[in-house]
């Protein structure tokens, strides 16, 4: 069944790109892949397609794929299946579209020369690298094929049907079971009676747990920086960033590590377990020489960066020096990028509140996805909107992060205690309609509920309610799915 554009989701950003001299490469969120080499620009594109339809695969669902190649440029939609539709597709100038092979469905389209049709080339058999059926680039549409008598058809089909029967390599069976299988429930009362030795599948709610447990236990090539922004102040940016952060390192295994970007003095170490020191990120940046040397052993990051016991991230901490008026200039957050990148698979960065400052700005140029917390409260959510937008407005990387942006919508805290009845519904209301109100213009809304544990002190993720734990593992699954 076709897919229509829109119903195709946008990320992760996917590029086919295929240049004169006979190479290509697919990039995946920036992730460059070299293409298996071919004898003609066909192959090229049939092996390029094959590594987007193994994404498609991985995502299990179809995936959209910018393609260029010396004869033009457009849009594919590509399925698991290997199936491919075509968006669009602009030739070159003065280029002619590439004929399909004679053992593709598309081979009516055979070039022609000014005086009679090419011979029709001898059948050949496929070749096993590539997993997604040979096809043109992008498939031909009946209008815009080249003009050929409808019975160049008959030859070639005839010579397919005489083509003798080949046996399958044993290279493309196996008699190992592919399938995982289903573990049984282990939660509620499905959960309960398994243990009693009546074995129950799991319900619909701890399918979707599961997913999302595997969906943040994922290790991806290359380091990955998630940035929390909101222009305004007690937005949830710090304990969205060590829950992000908690449940990512936790669940994946991956160094993981909190970031505080602010301009000069942040939260994050006040929210978090301080270390048996007190340096800090202007520590880390003097000391960026040594740490990017290739003789320093991986544990001396330990003397820079605050490790939190129980939740298993670090923490490096903003400037604290109140003397001090220091503020982090675009130039340190690079060297301080590729210090923590070094070290690090995960980079979890809070931010301050200022969009046009250097830090603020070039910390956007190394993110990987964006993050944008608000509390059900208007000024907050306004807030959000305008930071949203002010990325939109810049066109570019900052307009696709806000695009693929994931919105994470926390009831509000005001006077919480108090609320019952009428006006805790309220508060869950205007919950919702600003999650709503976000909906049609970021890739993911997430909301989380009330939780005592996460107003003041030191966070932690075991200290939260269960529900609340939940809530955040769906949030860290909808960022971990913009990777």
């Amino acid at each position: 069944m076709s897919t229509t554009p829109t119903e195709v989701l946008a990320f992760p950003n996917i590029k086919a790109i295929i240049s004169d001299n006979g190479t290509a490469e697919v990039t995946v969120a920036g992730n460059s892949r070299l293409v298996p080499a071919g004898q003609t620009l066909q192959d090229l594109r049939d092996n390029a397609l094959a590594l987007v339809v193994a994404e498609a695969k991985t995502l299990q669902r179809p995936v959209r794929v910018r393609i260029e190649d010396p004869e033009g440029h457009g849009e594919l939609i590509v399925h698991p299946g290997g199936n491919v539709e075509s968006v669009s597709y602009e030739p070159r100038p003065g280029r002619r579209r590439t004929a399909a092979p004679a053992s593709t469905p598309a081979a009516a389209a055979a070039e022609v020369t000014d005086t009679t049709p090419a011979p029709t080339p001898a059948v050949k058999p496929e070749p096993a690298q590539p997993t997604v059926e040979r096809q043109p680039w992008p498939p031909l549409a009946a209008e815009t094929a080249l003009d050929v008598a409808p019975a160049a058809e008959a030859p070639q089909q005839a010579a397919a049907a005489d083509a003798p029967v080949t046996r399958r390599s044993l290279k493309e069976t196996s008699f190992l079971v592919s399938a995982p299988v289903l573990e049984p429930a282990t939660q509620g009362w499905r959960g309960t009676l398994t243990r009693l030795g009546f074995r129950m599948d799991p319900s619909e709610e701890e399918l979707s747990e599961r997913e999302d447990i595997r969906t943040v236990s994922q290790h991806w090539p290359g380091p990955r920086t998630i940035a929390v922004v909101n222009r305004k102040g007690g937005a949830n940016k710090t304990p969205t960033v060590v829950m992000l952060s908690a449940i990512l390192a936790r669940y994946s295994g991956a160094a993981t590590v909190a970031w505080d970007n602010n301009e000069s003095q942040g939260t994050l170490g006040w929210r978090t377990e301080k270390g048996a020191h007190d340096r800090s990120v202007l520590d880390l940046i003097d000391s960026s020489t040594e740490l990017l040397s290739p003789s320093t052993n991986a544990a001396e990051i330990a003397k820079f960066v605050h490790h939190q016991t129980a939740d298993k991230f670090d923490v490096l901490r903003s400037d604290e020096n109140e003397e001090g008026d220091h503020e982090v200039t675009a130039e340190e957050v690079d060297i301080a990028h590729q210090v923590l990148t070094r070290y690090y698979r995960l980079v979890i960065m809070d931010s301050g509140n200022t969009a046009r400052a250097a830090n603020w700005r070039r910390m956007i140029d190394h993110t990987n996805q964006l993050v944008v917390p608000v509390t059900a409260i208007e000024d907050r959510a306004e807030a959000a909107r305008l930071t949203l937008q002010t990325l939109e407005s810049r066109g570019g990387h900052d307009a696709e992060l806000a695009r693929n942006a994931v919105v994470i919508v926390s009831e509000s805290t005001d006077a919480k205690r108090s609320m019952t009845g009428d006006a805790l519904k309220r508060a869950r209301a205007e919950a919702q309609r600003i999650a709503d109100g976000f909906e049609p213009f970021v890739r993911a809304v997430v909301r989380i509920p009330y939780d005592p544990a996460l107003v003041n002190g030191p966070i932690r993720y075991e200290a939260l309610q269960p529900a609340t734990q939940r809530a955040w593992l769906a949030a860290a699954a909808a960022v971990a799915k913009g990777f």
